[in-house]
């Protein structure tokens, strides 16, 4: 009975969907962040302070990342926005 409820749910109205998708995602790109984190930690610093703050710094833009396109994931809104052209003459444009 369960599964013929879920079969009736459009995805964009599937909230469990949509937080698998968006828990998954964070935990990769914390992950892969954290990594190319520590690799440039390795190569460019000697300091184990300042390898550990890179390695903070790309967990930090994983999860940052993440977060902006769940975000877009509930909020339905379309991640590229066009931009808005004016059909006025350039005279009667303010610069």
């Amino acid at each position: 009975m369960a599964e013929d409820n879920k079969a009736d749910i459009p995805s964009k109205y599937d909230l469990n969907a949509k937080w698998d998708a968006c828990l998954d995602l964070g935990v990769r790109r914390f992950v892969y962040s954290s990594v190319a984190g520590a690799f440039a930690g390795l190569l460019l610093f000697r300091s184990p302070v300042t390898r550990w703050a890179s390695v903070a710094f790309g967990a930090g833009v994983g999860i940052g990342s993440a977060y902006s396109e769940c975000s877009l994931k509930f909020d339905g809104s379309s991640p590229k926005s066009t931009p808005t052209v004016s059909n006025a003459p350039l005279s009667e444009v303010n610069i």
